[in-house]
């Protein structure tokens, strides 16, 4: 599971002691929300049904597809279905082949998401092997999915862009510079990551509170 509300407000006020300008981006928004996903297979399943399409298709795809492999979805119905049971379900050929390559790790037992390795970098590498899984996809799934605290999605757009807002910096930091100034934020790096994402979405908000009727 992901990192606990007490265990997320505990590591931002960590950081807050350590930066007066992460102490007053919590100032501003308050907290967030934990991120909690369930472990396992049927998560990125989800999240490889979710690429390039709008909420609204993702939940209407995972909803066709979950009638075809189960619910929760079962890898072994999932490499059984034909091409034509997973295009009504609205896959593309793309998608059908990245979620039969996460099926195939599993029922192999190539991958096994209850011991993934403990370095962070170690389970990344472990997960990018499976097509359709990059960086990014990752590192959200074991912040959100495992509640490691330390993993650092510094690639993510919003979180460099947000960063830079909180620090007060001139320009959106690239993700290197990003990954240099995290070294401080070391071992909470990923409640920073869950407050910068949280500290747009209330800016955003505000900003649509403040347009003309």
């Amino acid at each position: 599971m992901g990192i606990s509300a007490e265990d997320l407000a505990a590591a931002l006020d960590a950081l807050a002691a350590r930066d007066p300008k992460i102490a007053a981006a919590i100032a501003r928004v308050g907290y967030p929300e934990p991120r909690i996903s369930d472990r396992g297979y049927h998560t990125l399943l989800r999240a490889i049904v979710g690429q390039q399409v709008s909420v609204a298709s993702a939940t209407s795809m995972w909803t066709k597809l979950t009638s075809v492999v189960g619910d929760p979805p079962e890898p072994v119905r999932l490499l059984a279905a034909s091409d034509e049971d997973l295009r009504g379900a609205g896959l593309s050929r793309q998608k059908m082949a990245y979620a039969r390559s996460l099926a195939e790790e599993v029922v192999s037992g190539r991958i096994d998401f209850d011991h993934l390795p403990t370095d962070d970098e170690q389970a990344i590498a472990e997960l990018v092997r499976i097509k359709g899984i990059g960086r990014w996809t990752a590192e959200v799934y074991l912040l959100f999915a495992e509640g490691r605290t330390d993993v650092w999605p510094a690639g993510d757009l919003a979180v460099q862009i947000e960063a830079g807002v909180i620090l007060g910096l001139a320009e959106r930091p690239s993700e290197k510079r990003l990954r240099e100034l995290s070294e401080a934020w070391r071992p909470h790096r990923g409640a920073f990551a869950i407050l910068s994402w949280h500290h747009r979405r209330a800016g955003m908000t505000s900003k649509a509170d403040q347009a003309p009727v």
